[in-house]
């Protein structure tokens, strides 16, 4: 298991907001791509990372929408980006590698979860291939810019829904027996070994991948409930962890982890829920089967085939 998987005691708290993780660091001069960059966390990682002077390139499905709600944030593009078309993510990839630009920071944070059984084109199900082939797709293309960075971090952002699944080997798509959760668990788990993985081969060019944890909990009227120390927190706080985990000075050098609450997550080795439940996922560290180096391995193979059809 991961050696590193061990809090730093980094100062900052569960309430801590982006804005307290990015203060006194300067971001001009850094190129910034995040999916989804438009919405929820995103929007607020967005906006935290403009105003510390970075450049930000926003990948959405709905660009209209997205400049529309990024109407006013300095140095912030939008770019046409469907995570479930492969030929959308080609296009997105080639126009900021046409641009010259090195690229920082990788911010992996679209996503989907749940809902009825649903594949794209090539039969996958549509939360492994959104919120992972749709993200490892375009950090493979996106490789040159990140080593011309000479430093750059790749964050994927998951949840404690890893712990609803392994990667299921046999049967990735859900031929049989599909499970919206397990699907969704299976998808979170795969973020997670993704940058398990990418951290291993790319550490010796300084491209270092990282795990966000991420979810908002809402009450039955749909309200936010507002309880940081158990993972229930404003966008401005959740979005902390995303931000921290792509610019704190603390995680120099160190990558291959999943992060949690603005500091690395310990390793919790209990059995997890066997069943969905919110409260109990939001406030999860990361569990073993989610970190092993060997399942990062072949979840790299696996997806680099599927990518292949």
């Amino acid at each position: 298991m991961n050696p590193k998987q061990h809090p730093l005691g980094s100062g900052f708290t569960a309430a801590s907001t982006a804005a307290d993780v990015l203060e006194g660091i300067d971001l001009s001069g850094i190129n910034v791509v995040i999916t989804g960059g438009h919405v929820g966390l995103g929007l607020q990682t967005t906006r935290t990372l403009s105003a510390a002077g970075a450049s930000v390139t926003v990948g959405s499905r709905h660009r209209d929408r997205a400049a529309r709600a990024l109407t006013g944030t300095a140095r912030v593009e939008v770019g046409q980006l469907d995570l479930l078309d492969p030929a959308s993510i080609d296009a997105f990839t080639a126009r900021y590698l046409d641009s010259g630009r090195p690229l920082h920071i990788l911010i992996n944070n679209a996503g989907i979860m749940g809902g009825p059984l649903v594949r794209d084109t090539r039969g996958y199900e549509s939360q492994f291939a959104t919120n992972h082939l749709g993200h490892f797709q375009p950090t493979l293309e996106l490789l040159p810019a990140l080593r011309a960075a000479q430093g750059a971090r790749v964050v994927n952002v998951s949840s404690g829904g890893h712990r609803l699944s392994g990667i299921r080997w046999e049967d990735p798509h859900f031929t049989t027996g599909y499970d919206p959760m397990l699907a969704y668990g299976q998808s979170k788990t795969a973020n997670i070994l993704f940058a398990v993985e990418l951290d291993r081969r790319g550490a010796g060019e300084d491209i270092r991948g990282s795990v966000h944890s991420a979810m908002g909990l809402t009450d039955a009227s749909g309200r936010p409930i507002i309880d940081p120390d158990r993972d229930k927190k404003t966008p401005q706080q959740g979005a902390g962890t995303i931000v921290f985990t792509a610019t704190s000075p603390l995680l120099a050098g160190i990558g291959g982890v999943y992060l949690r609450n603005n500091d690395i997550s310990p390793l919790d080795d209990s059995a997890g829920p066997a069943v969905f439940d919110a409260a109990a996922i939001a406030s999860a560290n990361v569990v073993p089967h989610a970190i092993d180096p060997d399942a990062a391995r072949r979840l790299w193979e696996l997806s680099e085939r599927l990518l292949k059809g």
